[in-house]
């Protein structure tokens, strides 16, 4: 027996699954759905086995016997509030995150690829922190060219960022004897993927992006959007 529940969630259907424990599933279509659904469950099984009591227990994906063109992840289901997390406490639970989640091979990436909604998020495994970034943005001056066309001004804010921009920043952080350590991140944090969890009390994330990034890179989207998490968090 199953019935819909609601969601944020923007690319998929969530199902919660009655009876036996209860778990919850998201449903989505395409190749685009399947890369979803396996980055969704290869980060949330990082943040899991990292922090337990941060995320949902994920379970498994995979594709539907009878239709090889819808997909599925399914993970513990969590009742939660609508109200968003404490600050203090999210905090706290962040930075355990981070201090646990050290890159197993002391590289940033990760091991699958891993989509931002449905778009593709660069994980290949980089040795510093400068190289990681810059390939970053490349790919994603790249997709916008792909979809846009090409543009002399974004070629050439491109070549800028990526030849003077992004040295200067970052490459002092990894030379003159500094380094720094790649973290697990969860890669999308808003609104609408955390909230609290009912029986603990305690903030709770979902729909993951991770790498293994700069850590501040945590704080990256909540900066970058104008939400609610943004002005009780900021």
């Amino acid at each position: 027996m199953e019935r819909p529940f609601p969601t944020f969630s923007r690319w998929q259907t969530p199902f919660e699954i009655i009876p036996s424990s209860l778990t919850e599933v998201q449903v989505t279509q395409h190749e685009v759905g399947k890369a979803m659904v396996s980055g969704e469950f290869e980060s949330m099984s990082s943040l899991y086995e990292t922090l337990p009591e941060l995320v949902p227990r994920p379970v498994a994906w995979g594709t539907f016997v009878q239709d090889s063109n819808i997909h599925f992840f399914l993970c513990e289901f969590v009742e939660m509030t609508d109200d968003l997390p404490e600050v203090q406490a999210s905090m706290k639970l962040l930075a355990e995150l981070h201090k646990r989640g050290v890159s197993p091979n002391g590289k940033y990436g990760l091991q699958v690829p891993t989509l931002q909604g449905t778009i593709p998020q660069y994980t290949e495994w980089r040795d510093s922190w400068e190289e990681f970034f810059s390939s970053s943005i490349k790919a994603v001056f790249e997709m916008e060219e792909q979809m846009q066309g090409p543009d002399p001004e974004v070629q050439k804010l491109c070549a800028a960022t990526l030849e003077k921009v992004v040295p200067r920043l970052l490459k002092p952080l990894e030379t003159g004897g500094r380094r720094i350590q790649p973290r697990l991140i969860h890669g999308d944090i808003w609104d609408g993927n955390t909230s609290t969890n009912v029986a603990t009390n305690n903030p709770v994330v979902y729909d993951a992006t991770c790498v293994y990034a700069h850590n501040e890179c945590t704080m990256l989207s909540v900066i970058l959007q104008t939400t609610l998490l943004t002005n009780k968090w900021k």
